[in-house]
């Protein structure tokens, strides 16, 4: 029989049972025995859904209450020292590790940042040149049991050890986590012999980093790694499984050569590698083919995913082939059940979870009982993937006339950021390390319930709105007794900082419940750009323009990017991103012109998701650069030299497109440096950034408050590097998942740190 698998699970639940556990726990409404029985029925009603769509085998130990990589460090007792006083509570270990310490010992949270290149944040294992790792959590052979008990085929899946070091950090900035890898090893060798020794026959790997570019010593150690696993558990079945593209080309004859039993091919974004591994491939090793696209939300060709299959069964047989999933599942919402209201027409072109296990299901069986068996669905298919090119609502001429007529001065300030930045200065005379905050405040409750009520239709339009006006007023007062220095007006009309926009703009779609894991309890829910982008009217004007009319201050009108709404959106795959990405930023540009008609002498427009998008090869990384540069440009340009346009990027590392962030132009960029103790901040004193810049010197994501000296230090190191002229104090992110609270009273500190250091500066 061919096997029908997939890589991975969401974990959330459907309902984001889940994500409402991890926090009534930290609320302490629920007990820890509690939200581990909730974890457990969202893993149950997990394999429900993966029989009912006809799988053969399930994945297990991808499961995590918060990260995947952050459990592997728990495992592989990979835990910094300064949470050693945890280490008899492993759930508290593990929070304090993702979320920090809030019971006022100060101790930090791992750093977090983007997986690979996608919106999933994962927690970077910090470890140390010393570094010992031992096998100390038995999860993965738990979940197995309790998969096994429950009459389910599983197959525990871990991150391989190879992509566990390369997605690490070492401590001392000088050393290199590769000297690590022999005693990792050890760790992993006594974790797949417990594997073997408790029933288990099939383990799946993971080695993401395997489709990146490989460096010289990635051939060997990929060697002896494998080496060295196959030997600690002879009896194992082991799946290789490289994602999110094609193998490496220069690793490609070593990884051929391993002695695994299964290689997975991620034949969505490395199509072509296909043909060169059936030329080479060994006879003792079978395939899965990763034919159903993990990471987008469009429904599979399969004709194409089918014609695939024969291909290699052709060759190999059907017995020596996986049909599964490209990648996990992890990064697309449940299923469309619930999804009543989408238009038919675009519901029937999508796919969620619950519907590409049946699509993976369906090429089993389209080769293991012929097209024949399935020529209704694969007719069906056919209709919508016809239906779906030639609809009128996915292509506007007139949309697409005008990205045609985009022309290089489009993308272009008037003067150069000098001579802005006395125009500036003279506007919004503003001191030295002025404070501010990246833009939205705390949904509180009763913000949450009326916007609800208002999307219900309980509440009147009017009604509505006087509330959002009374928030922003409280938000604006809160934001002068504590004395910042640029406002906002809090984004309390605003659910997501994409869906918003997205819910304003042509050619997007929307669901009831498509939530997918973003990190820990946060979740998104992505809009689904199906047809051409433009903007029917203004989005975000009124709100600014009320805010701005409450205070002599400046307020910043605040924008996402056309470069986030494209990464953090389920795009269309009928033409190149590129194009919808320009069509989005045309949108962005006349909001940001009627902001500035209506007296927005600021504006932010939000691009955290710029690094993201970065192609994992060097090569395919200019050409992405140059469109995603351009369409920033193209978005900010079009404004006055004494507008001041402002930019926010968010865990990511920079280094490798900081001269990018560089070409922006953006006259501020704000960017998060709290969590990393400033280290972030390298890239841009190395590169001499030469426009303002404001570090974050809070790290939003961790449930602590600062104190004055905490920030006051961050400050006073970022002077190190940067002129106060051109420096910035202001939180690492937006506050909306913070309470009011705690916000108050680190908002207070911040003022009071930059106030310090100004007076140190001065004197």
């Amino acid at each position: 029989m061919v096997t029908t698998t997939v890589l991975g699970l969401p974990r959330i639940g459907p309902k984001r049972e889940l994500k409402f556990a991890l926090e009534s726990h930290w609320a302490g409404r629920l007990s820890a025995a509690e939200l581990l029985e909730e974890a457990a029925a969202v893993r149950a009603d997990l394999r429900g859904r993966t029989v009912r769509a006809g799988l053969s085998q399930i994945p297990v130990g991808d499961f995590a209450l918060y990260d995947h990589v952050l459990d592997m460090a728990l495992v592989l007792d990979a835990v910094p020292d300064r949470f050693t006083g945890l280490r008899d509570d492993r759930l508290a270990l593990a929070f304090a590790m993702a979320r920090g310490r809030p019971d006022g010992q100060g101790v930090a949270a791992l750093e977090m940042t983007k997986w690979f290149d996608t919106n999933y944040h994962y927690l970077v294992p910090e470890l140390q040149p010393a570094s010992r790792f031992a096998y100390v959590w038995r999860k993965h052979v738990e979940l197995f049991q309790e998969a096994m008990a429950q009459g389910h085929d599983a197959r525990p899946v871990l991150l391989g050890p190879l992509s566990f070091l390369a997605l690490s950090k070492p401590t001392d900035p000088a050393a290199t986590t590769s000297a690590l890898l022999d005693p990792l090893l050890e760790a992993y060798a006594a974790l797949l012999a417990d594997l073997a020794s408790s029933g288990v026959r099939e383990v799946q790997l993971d080695e993401p980093v395997l489709v990146l570019d490989a460096d010289e010593g990635t051939g060997p150690a990929l060697t002896r790694a494998y080496g060295r696993l196959r030997a600690a558990a002879p009896s194992l079945s082991l799946w290789l499984t490289p994602y999110f593209g094609e193998i490496a080309p220069d690793l490609l004859d070593r990884v051929l050569d391993l002695p695994v039993d299964v290689l997975h091919l991620d034949l969505v974004r490395g199509p072509d590698q296909l043909e060169r591994v059936l030329a080479r491939l060994p006879a003792d090793l079978d395939l899965s083919l990763g034919l159903v696209d993990g990471r987008n939300i469009w429904i599979t060709d399969l004709d194409r995913a089918v014609a695939a299959a024969e291909r290699a069964a052709g060759q190999i047989g059907p017995e020596r082939l996986a049909i599964a999933t490209s990648c996990s599942l992890l990064h697309v919402p449940y299923g469309l059940a619930t999804e009543t209201a989408l238009d038919p027409d675009v519901r029937s072109w999508l796919a969620f979870g619950e519907e590409k296990m049946a699509e993976v299901a369906l090429i089993g069986a389209a080769l293991e009982q012929g097209q024949s068996a399935v020529a209704a669905e694969l007719a069906a298919n056919r209709e919508a993937h016809r239906a779906r090119l030639e609809s009128p609502r996915v292509h506007d001429p007139a949309i697409r006339a005008r990205a045609r007529a985009i022309t290089p001065e489009m993308t272009r300030r008037g003067a150069p950021y000098p001579e802005r930045r006395v125009l500036h200065q003279a506007r919004f005379d503003l001191p030295p390390i002025p404070t501010t905050t990246i833009g939205s405040f705390p949904q509180t409750r009763e913000v949450r319930l009326a916007r609800a009520a208002f999307r219900n239709r309980t509440m009147a339009p009017s009604a509505y709105q006087r509330f959002l006006q009374a928030e922003t007023e409280k938000a604006i007062r809160r934001q002068e007794a504590i004395g910042l220095d640029v406002l906002v007006h809090g984004e309390f009309e605003r659910n997501d900082m994409v869906e918003y926009f997205g819910e304003r703009l042509s050619g997007f779609a929307f669901t009831a419940g498509g939530w997918v894991q973003s990190y820990g309890s946060r979740c998104v829910k992505p809009p689904i750009i199906y047809g051409d982008v433009a903007r029917p009217s203004p989005m975000t004007v009124e709100a600014a323009a009320f805010a701005q009319s409450l205070t002599t201050r400046p307020v910043k009108g605040m924008l996402t990017g056309p470069v986030t709404i494209l990464q953090w959106s389920f795009v269309r795959d009928d033409q190149e991103r590129q194009e919808t990405c320009r069509q989005i930023a045309l949108a962005i540009r006349d909001e940001v012109a009627d902001l500035e008609k209506a007296l927005i002498g600021i504006i932010q427009i939000d691009e955290p998701a710029l690094r993201e998008g970065l192609p994992l090869t060097r090569a395919a990384r200019p050409s992405y650069l140059a469109w995603a540069v351009e369409c920033y440009r193209l978005a900010a340009s079009g404004v006055r030299d004494d507008t001041q346009i402002h930019t926010h990027m968010c865990y990511a590392e920079f280094d490798d497109i900081i001269d990018s962030i560089v070409a922006l132009d953006a006259d501020v960029i704000s960017i998060e440096t709290a969590r990393s103790a400033m280290k972030l901040l390298g890239s841009f004193v190395e590169t001499t950034y030469p426009n303002e810049i404001g570090p974050g010197i809070w790290d939003i994501h961790s449930p602590r408050v600062p104190g004055i000296a905490e920030m006051e230090g961050l400050l006073l190191r970022a002077v190190e590097h940067i002129p106060a002229d051109r420096l910035w104090a202001n939180p690492d992110c937006g506050l909306k998942t913070r309470g009011w609270a705690e916000t108050e009273e680190s908002l207070v500190h911040l003022v009071q740190a930059a106030r310090n250091v100004r007076r140190r500066l001065a004197a």
